[in-house]
């Protein structure tokens, strides 16, 4: 993601401080939220139809909201084909949802280019209007900048109008930063997995886009489930997801892949798209020190996909009727795995290399771990997947998911 401008974590300490007791699971959702992990395909009628039906198909009025964007005066392809920013994507978004079948749908100018118009009452009363809202991507703290106020974190009249309209049964998608400003307290807002678990999380906003930072006042606050991270199996975020967690408390991490949507309805969670959801439970999960460095053991990954549904309130999951257990066969799952997080100071080409380290070995029958170390080495850290005594698969091919597989991260002596 681009950044903006770095904000000292004093400065967010003093203004945003919460305390990091999270009670889950949340109250109901009165609205339908569709929370999408990023680089949502144009062709993904899933998803799109989703979002156009919840609004109310052929009556629709979808609200397009891009300020997460870069803002026109930002974009130095401004003004060409090559343009891609706030006024462009929302353009982009309008035509894509009216070709779905939304009976209207339009852009909210609400960004960086427009100063205040987060409390423009005629803005307000359009988005009162509306049957559902779109959030596109970019970077999430943007759309913090554009929406919310200031350092007293309360709302701008717009999204105090897209809140009531939400508690009113509309809904509310998102993909990418559009997913992430959903989130409540301690929304990440940048870092990578191997410096996340080197160096642990800071508060505020910064231009190093390796560090994990978060805000503890978080986003809109509209999803209470647990953290969210976005692009999560593409760009190998497990490690700063669960880094993050533990140092702030939280107990639950829903992980969006690329293409694939997280949809909550009332109590009820489910998958749609074309990759999967990654659930982190940090419940029986054990932190500490190793070798001079923080580690972790015992959290339990379960990754989810196309018609698996979840329920925050037991912890549990259900597959889609008659989805088969998996019946290992012919996969392998070699061991150790390089650069399991596909560090980008490697080239980039890694993404989905821990996910898929995680599958070949859910397939394995004879395998019962497998172990990844991470590019960087000063120290190498260690990240090992075991198949233990809850472990469950199922599906086959692109559906293959699992339940409760054990990872523990920490610094290891062996040398990639």
């Amino acid at each position: 993601m681009k950044r903006l401008a770095m904000v000292s974590a004093a400065t967010f300490l003093a203004a945003t401080m919460t305390t990091h007791a999270h009670a889950e699971p949340p109250a109901p959702s009165p609205g339908t939220m569709i929370m999408i992990g990023g680089a949502l395909s144009d062709g993904n009628s899933e998803i799109y139809q989703e979002i156009v039906r919840r609004a109310g198909g052929p009556h629709a009025r979808i609200g397009v909201i891009t300020a997460a964007s870069l803002p026109p005066s930002q974009d130095p392809a401004a003004g060409t084909p090559r343009a891609a920013n706030s006024a462009t994507n929302g353009r982009f978004y309008v035509d894509i949802l009216k070709r779905y079948g939304a009976g209207a749908a339009r852009w909210l100018p609400v960004d960086l280019d427009h100063p205040g118009a987060g409390d423009d009452p005629k803005i307000a009363a359009q988005a009162a209007s509306m049957t559902g809202f779109v959030f596109g991507g970019g970077d999430q703290y943007r759309l913090v900048t554009a929406l919310l106020h200031g350092t007293a974190h309360t709302d701008s009249r717009v999204l105090a109008a897209i809140r009531a309209r939400f508690a009113g049964g509309a809904v509310v998608a998102g993909t990418s930063a559009g997913a992430q400003i959903q989130a409540g307290p301690d929304m990440v807002t940048g870092g990578a997995s191997y410096q996340a678990l080197r160096d642990g999380s800071r508060a505020g906003y910064f231009d190093d886009d390796t560090l994990l930072a978060e805000l503890p006042a978080g986003g809109f606050g509209l999803f209470s489930a647990g953290l969210i991270d976005t692009h999560f199996s593409a760009y190998g975020r497990l490690g700063r997801a669960v880094r993050l967690a533990s140092d702030t408390g939280h107990q639950r991490v829903f992980g969006l892949d690329p293409d694939t949507a997280l949809e909550v309805t009332g109590t009820s969670l489910r998958v749609l798209g074309r990759h999967g959801v990654s659930v982190l439970d940090l419940r029986e999960a054990v932190p500490g020190v190793r070798d001079g460095h923080w580690s972790i053991s015992g959290v339990r990954w379960s990754y989810l996909t196309r018609g698996a549904a979840y329920d925050p309130a037991t912890w549990t999951c259900r597959m889609p009727p008659a989805t088969p257990r998996l019946t290992p066969a012919g996969r392998s799952a070699a061991s150790p795995v390089q650069d399991i997080f596909g560090s980008s100071a490697a080239g980039g080409g890694g993404g989905f290399r821990l996910t898929r380290a995680a599958l070949d070995l859910a397939g394995a029958g004879a395998s019962t771990t497998v172990l990844g170390l991470t590019y960087e080495t000063n120290p190498v850290f260690a990240v090992a997947l075991a198949k233990e005594n809850t472990f469950t698969a199922w599906g086959e091919g692109a559906a293959t998911g699992f339940t409760d597989l054990t990872v523990s991260m920490y610094p290891s002596p062996q040398q990639p």
